[in-house]
């Protein structure tokens, strides 16, 4: 009887599948060992940029903090330059009011330079008047008809200017009184 077929090579033809097997492992634990390479690089990244957005945060949570601040300020202390102007005029008039004796020429030459002070104050604050002159166009944004009476202008044209109205950097604080042609 003959021995069935056995390869004459049969430990080293186990041995190359031993190696064989070894080598997958090898294969199979460099994928892994990468996986965690890359899992590590991902989650630091992530750090990074988790940090990067709490920075982000916390600098807008500062800027909207100083806008607030900012207006806070200027609601606070917006009419400065306004009241600045104003303090002159208030000094002449208690000036001109301290005096006993004046005659009715100084009280009008002292009224005339608080007057001035005042309109020169308007002007630095950007405070314009409104004063229609007659025959001028009726604007209903900056004036305001109080009376329409018969004339022979154009109709809706101001005849005569009752109050002056004032504009703050183009904006009405006030609107002039007017009477309008019918």
């Amino acid at each position: 009887m003959t021995a069935p077929y056995e390869p004459a090579d049969a430990t080293p033809n186990a041995e190359n599948q031993q190696a064989r097997a070894d080598g997958a492992d090898a294969v199979e634990l460099d994928p892994i060992a990468q996986l965690q390479a890359d899992l590590a690089a991902t989650q630091a990244q992530l750090s990074e940029q988790r940090d990067q957005v709490l920075r982000a945060h916390a600098e807008m949570e500062n800027v909207r903090r100083r806008a607030q601040d900012e207006i806070s300020k200027a609601r606070k202390f917006g009419i400065e330059s306004f009241a600045e102007s104003m303090v002159p005029v208030k000094d002449s008039l208690e000036a001109a009011l301290a005096l006993t004796e004046q005659t009715a020429e100084n009280m009008r030459d002292g009224i005339e330079m608080t007057l001035k002070q005042l309109v020169s104050g308007f002007e630095r604050n950007h405070l314009k008047e409104i004063a229609p002159a007659a025959g001028t166009k009726f604007d209903p944004h900056h004036h305001q008809a109080i009376a329409s009476v018969p004339s022979e202008q154009e109709s809706n044209t101001v005849i005569q200017t009752l109050q002056k109205g004032y504009l703050i950097a183009d904006r009405v604080l006030r609107p002039a009184l007017v009477t309008v042609a019918a």
